[in-house]
């Protein structure tokens, strides 16, 4: 069994990755087994962030603040607040971007899991990790 207190265990590890954009608290990680790494994710306010996770899926659930998601192959805006869940299930190219004002506050879900240091590269990817 794998017990995790973000504050206790996560906050100021290497799992707390801060990025100029963004702040990712990673609480399972590949090396915990699960297939998929979990994390609370905080998009700082007014932020727009070009993604495209072409190597991994991601969901997310938004359990704090208001922002929006552009499709980048249509150009479809979704509304996102409290309560609010995505998918990302065809490796999705997409915009986020946080109100400027109130961030966001996410729990994203990525397969295959990250291993805990992945910043985006210039796609605004993660990149696979290296298997044995």
């Amino acid at each position: 069994m794998i017990v995790k207190n973000l504050y206790d265990d996560v906050i100021g590890t290497d799992a707390d990755v801060d990025a100029d954009q963004w702040t990712s608290r990673r609480l399972l990680l590949a090396k915990d087994g699960m297939g998929f790494s979990l994390h609370d994710t905080l998009i700082k306010e007014g932020e727009d962030l070009h993604l495209w996770y072409k190597n991994h899926l991601e969901a997310v659930y938004c359990i704090e603040g208001q922002g929006e998601i552009v499709e980048q192959k249509n150009g479809k805006v979704h509304s996102i607040r409290e309560g609010t869940v995505y998918a990302l299930n065809d490796n999705d190219q997409h915009i986020l971007r946080a109100n400027k004002g109130v961030g966001m506050r996410m729990v994203c879900v990525f397969n295959p899991p990250v291993t805990g240091r992945e910043t985006h590269d210039k796609d605004g990817s993660y990149l696979l990790p290296e298997t044995d």
